[in-house]
């Protein structure tokens, strides 16, 4: 009896896991709020250059604030007044027309910029006055948090999967209260972009040793359902989120808002249990045997009482196997491993790529900012739960391609919709996000249920360094309009295009049981191939018996 069998026994999907995922519940709510953070503590209000200092002996300071705009600020092409330019001195030629042929020169801002306070009271960019030639630094701030995010992932895959699940979620819990409060008290840039990518770092952790946790909780029947029940979270937190920042509109006080919810976490992290697959596979019985114990009498599935014994518990996972240490290089060593790896890395770069592409630009729908991320949201929701029958109806590789291509579609059309028709962008926007979700959704579940349990951690912080290594590079992108304007659009739907064509070549996982072990992969080929041959012959006996 393998391990799959006797979580069964003991009903894999009842008050045990319920909590588990309650109490997982605290954590994984604050990482939409860290990692969509940006949209709001990065966001950049329209400004122009500071004129009160030009003087011309009286004249200019009896105009109003209006008149001052027009003959100290030149403007651009649609007739808003320039973000980073001003003359040096008063214009008054423009008071009485905007085409009048006496050449000026717009020199750069001399005396810093006004911004409007009306929706931010304070962000990164009128602190620091990120802007013109400094916008770039505030693009990078989303950068380097999920450079951290990227650099964490391995490192607490190969922790976890080394010293188990448990441990190193209170590590994550500790250091992303303490380096998301360092964050907050920043008191140059460059100190907060360290402290931002610190808290990435820690964040990961959070990430992908949750999921996996509960997954590896859940019983074969029970692991689509928990898939997309723990993916809720995320529409909690990105509510949650959006909640903070319309009451809250400066940034400092943003960020430890939406960090203390970890407080409750670490509150509650001595209820969390360790997973009895990570415990088994390390040769720890008896500690995994106390669990499946707690989770068969919350359950009330006496009736696998009787299993749960030691012995059985290192028979289920060929516990022979147990004194190898696995790293990220074992994902690289065989054949079937190395082709799952490859494919899920380029898949989940593509994924992550093309949702931050699509979150992170809720100013590009010309809708407010905080209203645009409520839709985003509020989408979420009905596309999760149409994920959840598809799941259970086509099977996880069929809806990860259909999402990954559709999510191409909708940015291909989004390309030909001009700006000016801001509802029908908003709408194929929209769609496109919850298509994009939808991807998102499915990958989590779909790699936990690909890498056997000795490498799972492994294989999710490999993945999740891809994934976030996309993100990284996404906000960037859009510094590309300026080459060309519908360059950005172009890269996001081509790369979501790619990744729909890799995903193709994973196989499907519905209804299979979970690998433990790197064998569990490479021998499905051979049995494959050897199931064959087993019918080839079958058919051949058979054949002289049809016949008489």
């Amino acid at each position: 009896m393998n391990f799959d069998d006797i979580l069964s026994e003991i009903n894999g999907f009842g008050k045990f896991q319920i909590v588990l995922f309650l109490i997982q519940v605290l954590s994984r709510i604050s990482l939409p709020c860290h990692f969509l953070l940006s949209n709001f503590i990065a966001a950049v209000p329209p400004h122009h250059c500071d004129i009160r200092g030009i003087e011309d002996g009286g004249l200019f300071g009896n105009l109003t604030f209006n008149q001052k705009v027009i003959v100290g600020i030149p403007t651009e092409r649609d007739g808003a007044p320039s973000s980073c330019l001003m003359f040096t001195n008063p214009q008054y030629q423009y008071l009485f027309s905007s085409n009048t042929s006496e050449e000026t020169y717009p020199v750069k801002c001399q005396n810093g910029w006004v911004y409007d306070k009306s929706i931010f009271r304070s962000t990164l960019a009128t602190e620091w006055d990120l802007v013109c030639n400094k916008k770039w630094m505030n693009k990078a701030t989303a950068t380097v948090f999920f450079i951290g995010v990227m650099t964490g992932a391995p490192l607490f895959g190969y922790l976890s999967d080394r010293f188990g699940r448990r441990p190193l979620l209170l590590v994550s819990y500790l250091s992303s209260l303490t380096f998301a409060i360092l964050s907050a008290v920043s008191t140059s840039f460059v100190m907060f972009a360290i402290m931002r990518f610190l808290t990435g770092i820690s964040l990961a952790g959070i990430s992908i040793i949750s999921i996996a946790l509960n997954i590896e909780w859940c019983s074969t029947k029970h692991r689509t359902f928990s898939g997309i029940i723990i993916s809720l979270d995320w529409t909690l937190g990105n509510w949650l989120l959006v909640g903070i920042a319309y009451g809250i509109n400066e940034w400092r006080t943003l960020i430890l808002a939406a960090t203390s919810p970890l407080i409750l976490a670490v509150m509650v992290w001595r209820w969390l249990p360790e997973s009895a697959r990570w415990l088994i596979a390390n040769g720890k019985a008896e500690a995994a045997q106390y669990y499946m114990m707690k989770c068969a009498k919350m359950n009330k599935g006496s009736k696998g009482l009787t299993t749960i014994i030691p012995e059985a518990l290192l028979e289920s996972v060929e516990s022979e196997r147990e004194g190898k240490k696995f790293t990220v290089a074992d994902l690289f060593k065989t054949p079937n491993m190395r082709k799952l790896a490859i494919c899920t890395g380029i898949v989940w770069f593509g994924v992550a790529f093309t949702y931050y592409g699509i979150t992170l630009n809720i100013s590009g729908f010309g809708l407010n900012p905080h209203l645009t991320q409520f839709i985003f949201a509020s989408i979420e929701m009905p596309m999760k739960i149409a994920v959840y029958f598809s799941l259970e109806k086509l099977g996880r590789r069929r809806c990860e391609v259909t999402a990954l291509l559709a999510t191409s579609l909708l940015l291909f059309i989004n390309i030909f919709v001009s700006k000016e028709k801001w509802l029908i962008r908003t709408i194929v926007g929209v769609l496109g996000k919850s298509t994009s979700e939808a991807s998102f959704t499915i990958m989590y579940l779909y790699t936990t249920e690909l890498y056997p349990t000795v490498v799972r951690q492994n294989g999710l912080g490999y993945t999740a360094f891809l994934a976030r290594l996309g993100v990284s590079v996404s906000p960037l992108v859009v510094l590309s309009e300026e080459a060309w304007h519908l360059l950005p659009a172009c890269i996001y739907c081509a790369v979501a295009l790619g990744s729909g064509v890799i995903a193709s070549l994973l196989p499907e996982t519905l209804d299979a049981q979970l690998p433990e072990f790197i064998e569990d992969i490479e021998k499905t080929r051979k049995q494959s191939v050897r199931r064959e041959e087993i019918q080839s012959n079958m058919h051949d006996d058979l054949l002289p018996t049809l016949s008489a």
